[in-house]
């Protein structure tokens, strides 16, 4: 019997000496000045370093334990490179004007329209969303979510006491600190919560997630922390379910998992499905932005992110069965194709566009440090009383609709399941991150247009 091959490693889904020659290419023709301009040179480019920067992230054992993996680092290392000149390097051969030029083509992609950042978060968004189960989002609205809503209200009160005590500020607290914690990550949370700072006037893109980077992965990381203690610390029957997180026993998640049936038909990727899903996800932004400006001609005090309009149609629309089956497969499977591929090349556009280790470097103190605690903290009280009152068990709930609320989304919430020990309970902890997420950015919009001009 012949031995069997042990495939190679792969980088970008590629064997890594394929990568490795293409990164190559890449990387001369920009030092040699003659990389393309536009999307198809920004694309290899961004793919290159973010590529490399995500397996470092991925490879490290803490920052991937507990500070949120690639993620954090393809922000902070892109960051990092431009605030060092990094990119300097190229100016040997191809000249300043042409790296200064590089670099623009880069910032086109997110700035100031934010072309294919909102690209990516329309699809995020649809694809996630019209990915549930449908019986999974219509139970949570009984039980699940006020229990989100008692570990958002808790962990919102906790920071602005903080706030007050150490002199940060309440508003300051609540807006740049808990609401990125609380906003399921980077991608869902974060990046449109700056996009909104920005379209509110509150202050710019840069300024908000540069302070706000910090905080989101702090609250990873703390929430990791937590979810490992809070087990072994509440042990008592009463408040410790093992795994499960209704106390009657009756309903458990695996009932409320996508059927064999249904993943065998998301599995079966279809070309023609990924174009339905990027038109439908692209049409419901579209209508987004028509409802908020149906909104701010009624309501022009009170403004809500055409983000946010989306996330209530798409819902909705999920809630009531509006759409096809073979829409909604054809959003998610869209959705696993740019979060798959694409996710690292907008972490790298958001670290060199909008990250400043400046801000960061001024911001990060031991006051900071103590707020992001307190949230998660809030977090945990907030959401296992409310769980309590409404029949779940409440270290269970305290995970699920707390800890999964603060922490960085998809990974965060496989990582704080599995420091419980209750990765049973992972659709539960994905209303957190992706339902759980999208209200945050519908609180996010209305606290900022009422509250924003206090920053």
């Amino acid at each position: 019997m012949s031995k069997e091959l042990k495939s190679p490693y792969k980088l970008f889904n590629l064997p890594w000496y394929y990568f490795a020659i293409f990164a190559v290419v890449v990387l001369l023709a920009a030092f040699l000045g003659v990389l393309p301009a536009g999307m198809a040179g920004c694309f290899a480019f961004m793919i290159v370093f973010g590529t490399i920067l995500n397996e470092i992230g991925e490879k490290t054992p803490i920052v991937r334990s507990y500070l949120g993996g690639g993620a954090i680092v393809v922000i902070f290392g892109m960051g990092f490179l431009r605030y060092v000149n990094f990119f300097g390097l190229f100016n040997v051969v191809a000249g300043e004007e042409y790296t200064a030029t590089l670099l623009k083509n880069i910032e086109s992609f997110f700035k100031p329209t934010g072309a294919f950042l909102d690209f990516y978060i329309a699809a995020l968004i649809c694809g996630s969303i019209l990915g549930m189960n449908r019986k999974l989002l219509m139970k949570a609205a009984a039980r699940y979510f006020p229990a989100i809503f008692g570990g958002i209200i808790v962990a919102f009160g906790l920071a602005m006491l903080g706030g007050v005590v150490t002199g940060f500020g309440a508003v300051r607290a609540l807006l740049l600190i808990a609401l990125p914690i609380m906003g399921g990550g980077m991608g869902a949370g974060a990046v449109p919560l700056s996009k909104i700072f920005e379209s509110t006037g509150t202050m710019t893109a840069e300024e908000a997630i540069s302070i706000m980077n910090p905080a989101v992965a702090i609250g990873n990381a703390t929430s990791i922390v937590l979810a490992g203690l809070i087990v072994k610390i509440l042990v008592s029957k009463k408040w410790n379910g093992q795994g499960m997180l209704m106390q009657s026993g009756v309903a458990d998640a695996s009932e409320l998992e996508i059927s064999p049936e249904m993943q065998a038909k998301r599995d079966k990727i279809s070309v023609a499905n990924l174009g339905v899903g990027l038109f439908t996800s692209t049409s419901f932004f579209a209508f987004g932005y028509i409802v908020a400006k149906g909104w701010s001609a009624l309501v022009p005090a009170v403004s809500i992110h055409a983000y946010a309009w989306m996330i209530i149609s798409v819902a909705l629309c999920k809630i009531f069965g509006l759409l096809p089956e073979s829409i909604e497969i054809a959003c998610y499977q869209w959705f696993q194709f740019i979060m798959k591929n694409l996710t690292t090349t907008l972490l790298v556009g958001i670290g060199l566009c909008y990250l400043s280790l400046d801000v960061v470097i001024a911001t990060f103190t031991l006051k900071y440090l103590l707020l992001c605690f307190l949230t998660c903290i809030g977090a945990v009280v907030g959401a296992g009383l409310i769980g309590k009152l409404v029949g779940f068990y409440p270290v269970e709930a305290a995970i699920t609709a707390g800890l999964c609320m603060a922490n960085m989304g998809g990974t965060g919430d496989v990582a704080v399941l599995s420091a419980a020990d209750r990765m049973e309970l992972m659709p539960f902890a994905q209303i957190s991150s992706r339902l759980g997420g999208a209200i945050i950015l519908i609180i996010g919009s209305l606290m900022l247009s009422l509250l924003g001009g206090m920053l």
